[in-house]
């Protein structure tokens, strides 16, 4: 199961550099040239980590990572700084960040930190999507105020895809174009909380917005 990885960092190489070795180690990567566009997507979608640069142009790292912890999201977080000592590693920890990179480093120490601080969350990634049910080889869709299930129509490849997306969720499954926008479209119909985006050159992938927001845009893995 992929794992999808928000890179925040205003230094363009870096941040280019980290998506491509992420993205070639198996990771579904988006990435954000500064912390307020990294807000706005964690706003929008739901992701697995985020690796952080403390010193960035704006609003810091460490201020963002506050507010985030402060807003109650729990997503993983490696911070990176090019500042040294060990009250650097204790107020980025203290602010809320699962762990601690000093620059310069390998990518090979970053994936397996990665790995480490994921792997306690992975059940959450193969749990449905609140609001979809499936049984009785059909997916079905609910309200919050517990109504009645309502079938969820689909054509037979587009239960194909949804069926491959959900096994677990998180799966990039490929499929046409016009499949997968029928599909999606039907979705964003019933279901506020979930989307499918475009992994750019592998497929189609099933994410969870974040509570109580609305996407306006598609996020797609490419560089912004």
């Amino acid at each position: 199961m992929n794992k999808t990885i928000l890179i925040i960092d205003d230094d363009d190489m870096l941040r280019r550099t980290l998506a491509r070795g992420l993205r070639a180690d198996g990771f579904d990567v988006i990435t954000a040239a500064s912390a307020e566009d990294g807000a706005d997507i964690l706003d929008k979608i739901m992701v697995d980590a985020v690796v952080l640069d403390r010193m960035m142009t704006g609003m810091d790292g460490l201020t963002f990572l506050k507010n985030m912890r402060a807003g109650g999201d729990a997503t993983p977080v490696i911070m990176l700084t090019a500042m040294t000592g060990p009250e650097n590693a204790i107020a980025g920890l203290a602010g809320g960040a699962d762990d601690y990179l000093a620059k310069p480093f390998q990518l090979r120490e970053l994936v397996l930190r990665l790995h480490r601080i994921i792997r306690p969350r992975e059940n959450r990634a193969t749990r449905m999507p609140d609001g979809l049910m499936f049984t009785d080889d059909e997916f079905f869709v609910t309200d919050a105020d517990g109504a009645t299930p309502r079938i969820l129509a689909l054509s037979g490849e587009e239960k194909k895809l949804m069926q491959h997306l959900v096994s677990p969720v998180g799966n990039i499954a490929p499929a046409a174009p016009m499949v997968a926008k029928r599909l999606r479209s039907k979705l964003n119909g019933v279901l506020s909380n979930i989307d499918i985006i475009t992994i750019r050159g592998r497929g189609y992938k099933l994410i969870q917005r974040a509570p109580d927001q609305t996407m306006t845009t598609t996020k797609t893995g490419k560089e912004k």
